[in-house]
């Protein structure tokens, strides 16, 4: 439980960090940090969808789930991972575009 404590809050922090700090720079608010500030998102919304329940599995030495609570994260976890996939196809064609075949 300590462990995946430990894990989740670093990754919470350092995402809180990022989103907050693009959000109140005004010279952050380009593409690249935009869809920066997007995959901070998603990656947060991945985490906070599967670990709260390990979590308390782990606590509690439990491994019952509903059959709806089951479906609801699996449908918000694959959700969040493939806005991930695409946001970080996006950002990888983006740096391509700018490499490769500059204005």
């Amino acid at each position: 439980f300590c462990l995946l404590l430990g894990i989740s809050l670093a990754a919470l922090l350092g995402n809180g960090l990022i989103i907050s700090a693009i959000a109140c720079d005004h010279h952050l608010h380009t593409p690249m940090f935009f869809f920066l500030l997007n995959l901070a998102l998603s990656d947060l919304g991945s985490i906070c969808t599967t670990v709260p329940k390990i979590m308390h599995n782990s606590l509690w030495d439990t491994r019952n789930m509903s059959y709806a609570g089951c479906a609801a994260q699996l449908f918000f976890f694959v959700l969040f991972i493939g806005s991930e996939l695409c946001l970080l196809t996006i950002m990888c064609y983006d740096r391509y575009v700018s490499i490769c075949k500059p204005l």
